[in-house]
């Protein structure tokens, strides 16, 4: 990402005065920090490496070597999912949450024509468990889909959490195949028999119909705009503290101010140029060849302006203090992703959690498992996992959805006509209307 952003008049070399007091101090300075010790890690020193060598990194850099650098990155050497990582998402609550996103898919295929090809794509796969849920469905309702080449497609470069993957969804039954160099580093064969296949780049994953799932840390550049116009937020040694990162302004224009809005009335904005690549791709391919793209994301619809933050032990976690023991991320800015699409597809959203999955049916699949359920622990965890992907406090209005799907989809292009009717009447697209395949 990048951060920009604009400050009252004074020299920009008062670095500390400028940067959004949220990241000054309050907010980061509220959550788990190491023993002091501790916090010289091996990224710290790369990065001071680094800088010393190539001067101040953007946010995005920071966030790209402490998350997926091969060596040190904080993907590749920790395992940060569950209760006993760094964060939990929903698929990890809820068995429900990826169950309601396999009919959101299988509902979508259907309403735009069930096509042969059913290519399921699926960026920051985690455990694999939102795709072992949504594949489950399909083992469900495999009759809707008897006739239907279904395949798997995870984007994912950390090594370490592909392995888990692979064991998640094919338990190994058939041995992987595995090929470093490829594009499709690994292939394999789920436990339903699906072909499932490994990339570290969503261009690398083979054109066609498919269908897209993006639950995706993305990388921020942060423009803050100062009486010289906007600066980017950038990360420097600290002068005072040689093992110590600071936030500091660049002393002139780069190329993060490109993605600033004209009318922008915020002072403090974070621009993520590789998730407007990833839109773009997706945009384009769907416009092609059909499909639909679900986004699922803490975020925000252009309001929002300092959302980095990291987490460690489920706590926050100052971003700049033993980098490479902590999770990075920062809310996705929905307003961006929709300019990023380019009018090449339609974009729906976004919208909460709680009314996107209300409209898919929740409280209908809740009740099911729970009259079919006569172990109360069983019962007292769906009940928490409800609890926790419902309500506004927790997760409910917290995480949003958002959708890309072609133009025609709206238009009613593959619905059958009422007789009574001189063009087809469009079914609302899932979630986002009321459900109405069942």
């Amino acid at each position: 990402m990048s951060v920009l952003a604009r400050v009252a008049a004074g020299r920009l070399a008062a670095a500390r005065a400028v940067i959004p007091c949220l990241w000054r101090g309050q907010y980061f300075s509220s959550g788990k920090e190491p023993a002091e010790d501790n916090s010289v890690t091996p990224m710290l020193r790369h990065l001071i490496y680094k800088i010393k060598s190539t001067g101040p990194i953007t946010v995005a850099e920071y966030m790209r070597e402490v998350l997926t650098n091969p060596a040190k990155g904080y993907y590749v050497t920790h395992d940060m999912l569950g209760e006993k990582g760094d964060f939990i998402t929903s698929p990890e609550i809820s068995q429900i949450f990826g169950e309601l996103l396999g009919i959101w898919f299988i509902s979508e295929w259907i309403a735009t024509g069930k096509n042969a090809a059913f290519q399921l794509v699926e960026l920051g796969p985690g455990r694999g468990t939102l795709s072992g849920d949504i594949l489950r469905v399909f083992s469900q309702l495999g009759s809707v889909l008897k006739n239907c080449d279904i395949s798997i497609h995870l984007v994912e470069v950390s090594q370490k959490l592909s392995e888990i993957q692979a064991l998640t969804l094919t338990e190994e039954k058939v041995p992987l195949e595995r090929e470093a160099g490829s594009p499709v580093y690994m292939k394999g064969v789920t436990k339903s028999g699906i072909p499932i296949s490994w990339y570290r780049d969503l261009q690398d994953v083979p054109k066609g119909n498919y269908f897209t799932l993006i639950n995706e840390r993305i990388l921020i550049r942060a423009p803050h705009k100062t009486p010289q116009g906007w600066r980017e937020v950038l990360i420097d040694i600290d002068p005072q503290v040689s093992d110590k990162l600071r936030f500091v302004l660049a002393p002139c224009a780069t190329p993060a101010e490109a993605f600033i809005q004209k009318d922008e009335t915020r002072d403090h904005v974070e621009v993520c140029p590789d998730a407007g690549v990833i839109i773009q791709e997706l945009a384009q391919r769907i416009s092609l060849t059909g499909g639909a793209a679900l986004i699922a994301d803490y975020g925000h619809d252009g309001t929002k302006t300092d959302t980095f933050r990291g987490f460690c032990g489920h706590q926050l976690h100052d971003v700049l203090i033993a980098p490479g023991t902590a999770d990075l991320t920062a809310d996705v800015d929905f307003s961006y992703l929709r300019r990023m699409s380019q009018g090449k597809v339609a974009s729906l959203g976004p919208i909460s959690q709680q009314t996107f999955l209300r409209n898919m049916g929740i409280d209908v699949r809740l009740k099911i498992l729970l009259d079919k359920s006569d172990e109360p622990s069983l019962r007292e965890q769906l009940l928490q996992g409800y609890r926790m992907l419902m309500n506004p406090e927790k997760m409910g209005e917290r995480f949003n959805f958002f959708a890309l799907v072609p133009h025609q989809r709206l238009h009613g292009r593959h619905h059958q006509m009422n007789a009574c009717q001189s063009k087809p009447s469009p079914s609302p697209v899932a979630g986002f209307g009321e459900l109405v395949w069942r």
